[in-house]
């Protein structure tokens, strides 16, 4: 089934050469499917492998935990090298993530804080060489003040579902129910759009993600 982003038949090739997914990765994916719980789309993961690969980030913030999928994924593509802190608020995925970090032996790498992000992210001072945007899609805008206090000065801030099913991008598509957060997406995107702030990169991949430096 195709996330309205791009095109079905381009997505099942990306994916096709992606590969399948093995050991750890692979018993969290098949948990995800069958207890239907979203996770980063698997040419979102391969795009978070291949980031990591060239940063060689040491600290990583992660906005949405879930089941830890994604930040086991950022774990294991940094040789366990990078210290992952990730927040989520619901409590059900708070007690199975922290369930899959210990079981798979991640606890030294990985901090899950439980909480609103908003609320944790104002009590956060370290610095971060990565952030990863997967939480409430109605509040990126929000999120990014904090982010941008957060983020080292060559970081840089990689956020999920950024076209939501294509809504994003074409009036067309936009469910009512859905214009909330439709509109404060757009906004993020106007805000890290900024030309004389950053460079930012939209790309139809996945659900979209969106990629943004600082200008120097």
């Amino acid at each position: 089934m195709s996330s309205g982003v791009s095109l079905e038949y381009i997505e099942n090739y990306i994916k096709s050469l992606i590969g399948e997914s093995s050991g750890i990765l692979k018993e969290l994916e098949d948990y995800a499917k069958e207890n239907s719980v979203p996770i980063v789309q698997k040419e979102v993961g391969n795009f978070l492998d291949l980031l990591i690969n060239i940063k060689k980030p040491k600290k990583i913030l992660e906005l949405g935990t879930a089941i830890g999928y994604s930040s086991i994924l950022m774990s294991l593509s940094s040789k366990n090298d990078s210290n992952i802190t990730t927040i989520e608020r619901n409590t059900d995925m708070v007690n199975i993530a922290r369930q899959n970090i210990e079981k798979y032996g991640f606890k030294k790498n990985i901090n899950l804080i439980e909480g609103d992000c908003l609320e944790v992210l104002s009590n956060l001072r370290d610095k971060y060489d990565i952030i990863f945007i997967d939480a409430g899609k109605g509040h990126y805008n929000h999120f990014l003040p904090h982010c941008l206090r957060l983020l080292e000065d060559n970081g840089i801030i990689v956020s999920d579902n950024a076209l939501f099913r294509g809504m994003v991008a074409s009036d067309k598509l936009v469910v009512r129910r859905k214009i909330t957060i439709v509109k404060r997406m757009r906004k993020y995107l106007e805000m890290v759009s900024d030309n004389k702030k950053f460079i930012t990169s939209v790309i139809p991949m996945g659900d979209g993600i969106s990629i943004t430096v600082r200008r120097d």
